[in-house]
């Protein structure tokens, strides 16, 4: 559901949460010149930089080609149980774009697997299997869970059958109750929302190759983290960390002894991008399906628009995504694009139009 930032949390344990007061005075973003709000017709940064750009751009047909004889493991029957709403991917995008990604990650964790064993002889010992991450962020509305899910079904049908485990950073939004404590209820999703230590200390001991790690869980029906309920990550073999702003750096203290990154963490990163225009379609057409479906429960947090005209519910949207939304995703989100090791950028219908990999 919508939350105030557009994008849910999830929920964490039981340990004390960090000041958020605290957290937002550490939570500026570095404004890169290719962090502009991308509008259209606008050349895109990444592709402006020509032959020193540090990634390679492929058309949707050139990147197809990479598929190689990767097979095709998902029908029409997984599309629509992974497919979000209004999300109307279809085999063909598998096809053309997923596949050949799957193929990419398979030969990453393969490499990664590799490594593993040549420093575990070095040292001579025996050394707790690692888990290989992926990070995945975007704006609201891009359609990163879709995406998540779909990669998640597809790594998990490899012929190894590795073990995979999907986690959102929605739980480790801060609770509402802190949220409007602090007044940050309008920044629900920005980066001074979310409880970064937790999330920190979360993926270090995913990192630490420990077993039976707890995950927070969120409610979209609530719209607030769910208290005393966690999710166990138990040693998967792949860890898919979805999220706004899982790719965000802060400005490093001038002591040195600054928190490190999430991206810190990660093995590949992923940065789905749309359009201003598109972003917004996507997210007020999202806010008006729900409005006819989920917050029609009367225990929906967002049941209010429900009962409204669909007029005012219509400015409603339009008001979240301007004043929060795309604020957000100017200020915090779009920055860290350059930050990933791969930018899928979408066109209209959801449709992947490049692909854009960082050179090695």
């Amino acid at each position: 559901m919508p939350n105030a930032a557009g994008e849910p949390p999830r929920r964490r344990g039981t340990k004390a949460r960090a000041d958020p007061a605290r957290r937002r005075e550490t939570a500026e973003v570095d404004q890169r010149s290719s962090a502009r709000p991308l509008g259209s017709g606008e050349q895109d940064p990444l592709s402006s930089l020509g032959e020193v750009s540090p990634y390679r751009r492929f058309d949707r047909e050139a990147w197809a080609r990479f598929r190689a004889d990767t097979p095709l493991t998902l029908d029409e029957a997984d599309l629509v149980r992974l497919r979000g709403l209004n999300d109307p991917i279809n085999l063909e995008e598998v096809v053309k774009i997923y596949l050949p990604l799957s193929r990419l990650l398979s030969l990453y964790v393969e490499a990664t697997q590799g490594l593993f064993h040549v420093t575990k002889r070095f040292l001579g010992g025996e050394a707790p299997k690692v888990p290989f991450v992926i990070g995945l962020a975007g704006s609201v509305a891009v359609g990163k869970s879709t995406t998540a899910r779909i990669l998640k079904a597809l790594l998990s049908r490899w012929s190894s059958s590795p073990k995979v485990d999907l986690v959102t950073t929605d739980g480790f939004l801060y609770p509402n109750e802190v949220l409007q404590r602090e007044g940050l209820m309008r920044r629900k999703g920005f980066p001074e929302s979310y409880d970064l230590p937790a999330l920190l200390e979360f993926l270090a001991a995913i990192k630490a190759g420990r077993d039976r790690v707890q995950a927070p869980v969120y409610s979209h029906l609530v719209y607030d983290v769910v208290p005393g309920e966690t999710v166990t990550i138990d040693r998967p073999d792949i860890l898919i960390l979805e999220g706004l702003n899982v790719l965000q750096t802060s400005k490093l203290p001038k002591n040195g002894q600054g928190l490190p990154f999430v991206s810190d963490f990660f093995d590949f990163s992923i940065y789905l991008d749309a359009e201003d225009e598109l972003l917004k379609s996507w997210y007020v057409g999202r806010f008006m399906s729900l409005r006819e479906t989920a917050f029609r429960n009367p225990e929906s947090y967002f049941h209010r628009y429900a009962q409204i005209s669909r007029d005012e519910a219509l400015r409603t949207a339009l008001d979240l995504w301007t004043n929060i939304n795309l604020v957000n995703l100017h200020d915090s989100i779009r920055p860290t694009r350059p930050r990933a090791d791969l930018v899928l950028t979408k066109g209209a219908d959801h449709r992947i139009v490049s692909v854009d990999l960082r050179k090695l």
